[in-house]
């Protein structure tokens, strides 16, 4: 098993990787799970996670007595929704969830902003652990306490910054996971690399087969690497006020609005469009003479070896460049009238652009629309 320290001043806490965390919950989260003494523990789940790891999570607390309260969310984005936001709280108020006690995430991406979300506003705030199954999650969405629901205006615009108590990554999850969920998780892999490591963005290129075989060997390790960046980044810049955990989304305001364009449903999954998104990020880069045409290709050939999308005219996207750039408008990221977006100096080396014109991504975009 790796840990990994998230360094908050007060609020530190860990991220434990490794095979078989969630058959050793009732050890590995004894703390946030003794309270609940007397009470069924609240656990919020994916659907299909909890048919596929409920059995081991309830085994886990039954040898000590505990049991489950089951809280079930449909899979897809469509459950980061004010009315689902509203059921959970509720069902959560009913239950007599305090202040100091924790709520348990069982899933993926949207299970953690869901239950994050609801646990920030509850009673303004009580605690919460993760326990994610996908490996977009375990690399990043679980960490670093961004939570959110959608909008109709775009994706994550209404949420709360508010840290977990505990992370259990679970590298058996992985092996559950549907082909195309691995390689959606693989792409937020490889950002690591791109945004700030050239060499494990390398590394990264030639295990990708064995990452989606799930071969924990290398997995645990890539898994660690990615979690330890991204908690020095949220460490030196916990809210985003400064460009460092900008760096994180990378690809994002490119695929951001993908996903907005698609109906961010099954037709593009978020690590798809971030795959797509740093493509096209790497190619605008290369547009403005920052990167070279090379280095933007290798970028493309590398998730396309992965399985990854890589060119946004095989979407069918009944729009023009323009539609998406005005997508990118509603980006939570965007102030005082412009849209910051993450390009690359280099491979390995992304950093913050404030004069982009959106007009000339429009521009872009076009050109994207009707490439390959």
């Amino acid at each position: 098993m790796a840990v990994v320290n998230v360094a908050l001043a007060g609020r530190s806490y860990e991220v434990r990787v490794g095979a078989g965390l969630l058959d050793d919950a009732i050890v590995q989260a004894r703390e946030f799970i003794a309270p609940w003494s007397g009470r069924k523990v609240p656990v919020v789940a994916d659907a299909n996670a909890r048919r596929l790891h409920g059995d081991r999570l309830t085994q886990s607390l039954a040898t000590n007595g505990h049991a489950i309260d089951w809280y079930e969310v449909s899979p897809g984005e469509g459950s980061k929704s004010w009315a689902e936001l509203e059921r959970l709280t509720d069902w959560l108020l009913a239950r007599g969830v305090t202040r100091s006690d924790h709520v348990f995430a069982l899933g993926g991406g949207v299970v953690g902003d869901l239950v994050g979300f609801a646990c920030a506003i509850l009673k303004r705030g009580c605690g919460f652990v993760q326990l994610p199954t996908t490996l977009l999650a375990q690399v990043d969405s679980s960490v670093g306490g961004k939570t959110a629901i959608n909008a109709s205006a775009g994706k994550n615009l209404i949420g709360a910054f508010h840290q977990p108590s505990l992370v259990l990554a679970d590298t058996a999850c992985l092996a559950t996971l549907p082909q195309r969920e691995m390689r959606a998780g693989l792409a937020e892999v490889f950002k690591y690399g791109l945004l700030g490591d050239a060499e494990f963005f390398a590394r990264v290129d030639q295990d990708s087969a064995a990452i989606l075989a799930c071969d924990n060997a290398v997995l645990e390790p890539v898994i660690a690497h990615c979690v330890g960046m991204k908690a020095r980044i949220v460490a030196e810049d916990e809210r985003e006020t400064k460009d460092a955990r900008a760096l994180l989304n990378l690809g994002h305001t490119f695929g951001h609005a993908l996903e907005a364009e698609t109906g961010f449903g099954d037709r593009l999954l978020h690590g798809e469009a971030v795959a797509l998104g740093m493509v096209l990020a790497a190619r605008f880069s290369a547009r403005r003479d920052l990167i070279s045409l090379a280095d933007a290709e290798s970028v493309t050939e590398a998730l396309a070896r992965a399985g990854l999308p890589t060119e946004i005219s095989a979407l069918g996207l009944d729009c023009d460049g323009t539609v998406l750039a005005d997508h990118m408008r509603h980006d939570k990221k965007a102030g005082g009238g412009t849209v910051p977006f993450i390009l690359l100096r280099a491979l390995g080396e992304a950093y913050v652009a404030r004069d982009v014109e959106l007009a000339d991504v429009a521009a872009f975009m076009d050109e994207q629309l009707q490439a390959h």
